[in-house]
């Protein structure tokens, strides 16, 4: 089981993920292409790297839009080590 992270970790960890914010115990994040087409090739790549991790995140898509929301079930749905590894992941998912 992952160790919830504290408030400072939690921010000194946002800094450095570009448009991620802590909201109601989660790292969340909106996501935008061109269309749907580009947004679920997106969400199949992330839940791809998702499950190599197992650990999957929320995702809620409405045509080209694509919210991501990351907590850790076993440590309390509190954001963990896990979650920011996952966020970084997909920052690296949506650059290319």
């Amino acid at each position: 089981m992952s160790a919830p992270l504290t408030q400072t970790e939690i921010g000194n960890n946002l800094k450095k993920l570009l448009g991620w914010e802590f909201l109601e115990n989660k790292l969340t994040k909106e996501f935008q292409f061109i269309d749907f087409k580009e947004a679920l090739a997106f969400i199949v790549r992330v839940g791809m790297e998702a499950e190599s991790k197992n650990h999957h995140p929320e995702i809620f898509n409405v045509y080209n839009k694509v919210s991501i929301s990351l907590q850790t079930h076993d440590a309390g749905k509190k954001v963990t080590s896990k979650d920011v590894d996952l966020a970084r992941a997909i920052e690296g998912i949506y650059s290319k």
